[in-house]
């Protein structure tokens, strides 16, 4: 049976991207926001307004940093420089979470503005779980690993998604952060069910929840393509997929992520009461 307990961490609410043009809003009417997300490398520097606003706004809300820039599935080792300035910015933070994706961005000295996707084999899992298990060892704390929205898929995988993310969680002990949209995404580009994704992914080792929104294309052949693009509102069919997921899994800890085209707050709000509606459903 599942356990429908959440981890510890930050608490079952809902929680969004923090923005600075948010500030002042967040700071004069939270609600029903119970948390905040910051991008880790947006916060390395050694002073400044950015991390003065962010050390007043920790005093008042459980902070989640989200990493973008390790490349935990990369080949070669992780940037040393990269991990001690991470390590420096938890230490006096004091994260309820941290997070990074199941991707890789870096090759050789090189590093690309992207995070792209890999093939699900042994040797892969061996090289994620190696990288996993630095970063939870430098940080001194366990890590959650974020599934990837993904455009293609690789013929030499040997094992799927949740059976990847399974296997990494139980090798590791990291837990893991579910991107519902990111599910729907990659299930509509590969013609995947969301739902069956959703039943087969390790629920219990679920410490955090992204939603966010996504832009429709179309590839050559004129089928559906989206794209993970965290400009504009959750689309309806990804709240379905949240309620189904709650459903299964307990209230979780639930972030809404607006990072481009960013609106005004009422409407970055208005979404995280959703998200609470959603929450609220479970609860009772």
């Amino acid at each position: 049976m599942l356990d429908r307990t959440p981890p510890e961490g930050l608490p079952a609410r809902p929680g969004v991207g923090y923005k600075a043009r948010h500030y002042t809003s967040i700071l004069a009417d939270p609600a029903p926001v119970g948390w905040l997300e910051i991008h880790a490398e947006n916060y390395m520097g050694d002073g400044g307004r950015p991390l003065a606003q962010l050390r007043h706004l920790a005093e008042r809300f459980p902070v989640s940093v989200h990493g973008v820039g390790l490349s935990i599935g990369g080949e070669g080792r992780l940037d040393p420089e990269h991990l001690a300035r991470l390590k420096h910015l938890c230490g006096w933070l004091h994260p309820a979470s941290f997070s990074e994706h199941l991707a890789w961005s870096t090759h050789d000295s090189a590093f690309l503005n992207d995070l792209l996707p890999l093939p699900y084999t042994q040797a892969t899992l061996a090289r994620v779980a190696d990288h996993v298990d630095e970063v939870q060892a430098v940080l001194g704390r366990r890590m959650l690993l974020e599934n990837p929205s993904s455009y293609l898929c690789f013929a030499e995988s040997t094992m799927s998604e949740t059976d990847f993310l399974r296997a990494l969680a139980q090798r590791t002990g990291c837990g893991l952060l579910l991107d519902v949209n990111n599910v729907f995404v990659s299930a509509t580009n590969l013609g995947l069910d969301p739902r069956a994704y959703i039943a087969d992914f390790p629920l219990e080792q679920v410490g955090e929840i992204h939603l966010g929104g996504h832009d429709e294309d179309a590839d050559d052949a004129g089928r559906p393509l989206l794209i993970d693009s965290h400009g504009r509102a959750v689309a309806d069919p990804v709240w379905a997929l949240l309620d189904e997921t709650l459903a299964l899994s307990g209230p979780r800890p639930v972030l809404i992520e607006w990072d481009t085209d960013v609106p005004d707050w009422p409407v970055l709000a208005a979404e995280a009461a959703r998200a609470a509606a959603a929450l609220e459903r479970v609860a009772a």
